[in-house]
């Protein structure tokens, strides 16, 4: 399955002048959402993610999501490999788990996301499970933005990367893309205004 193509089909790869998440500028984003929106599409790709996770003998007994990005790709991963979906939501400095969901001592939970990029947001969803007794055995998403190394890619993971060594990464492919400083922003300098299109913008 051709990754970048399927993004480009549902008109998820953007280029343009964005403001990331971590206060960089980039010429191109990745919009999953828009992947998503069509159930069927995100069938097919979490159903790739499944089928890796299974041939490298991961047991699993729920998959758990940070909210809101990671909901429906951490809901159709659980579909795919036949186990519980929840998701945790934010509070101060963290995460925790709302709803009435629970963990049981030793539960075998998958985090996923659907962009990795420092994974910052996974490691925060992974303490809330670890708090609660639950063990951790591995981070999914759909696409790996190349700060951490991920199970069949070909890169190593950069400084930037927060996901702990020892629990592998499973995502569909890596996607690198150049990004720059406000101050050393080319499109900045060029008089462009970077806009910022994900859900917090």
């Amino acid at each position: 399955m051709n990754i970048e193509q399927v993004y480009k089909d549902a008109n998820a790869l953007l280029d343009g002048h964005f403001l990331l998440a971590s206060g960089n500028h980039s010429r191109r984003y990745l919009q999953s959402a828009k992947v998503l929106e069509y159930p069927k599409k995100a069938s097919l790709l979490t159903d790739a993610l499944a089928t890796m996770i299974r041939t490298h003998g991961i047991e699993v007994d729920t998959v758990c999501a940070p909210a809101l990005g990671g909901v429906l790709a951490g809901y159709e991963l659980a579909r795919s490999l036949d186990v519980r979906s929840i998701f945790v939501e934010k509070k101060e400095g963290g995460m925790e788990l709302r709803r009435g969901f629970e963990i049981t001592k030793g539960e075998k939970v998958i985090i996923c996301e659907d962009i990795i990029t420092t994974g910052g947001s996974a490691l925060k969803a992974a303490q809330a499970i670890e708090a609660l007794g639950g063990e951790v055995v591995a981070f999914a998403s759909l696409a790996n933005r190349g700060f951490c190394k991920r199970v069949e890619g070909n890169s190593n993971a950069k400084p930037a990367c927060k996901l702990p060594e020892g629990i592998p990464l499973f995502a569909l492919d890596d996607f690198t893309f150049e990004m720059y400083t406000p101050e050393e922003c080319p499109m900045c300098q060029e008089g462009s205004t970077a806009i910022k299109p994900g859900s917090k913008g």
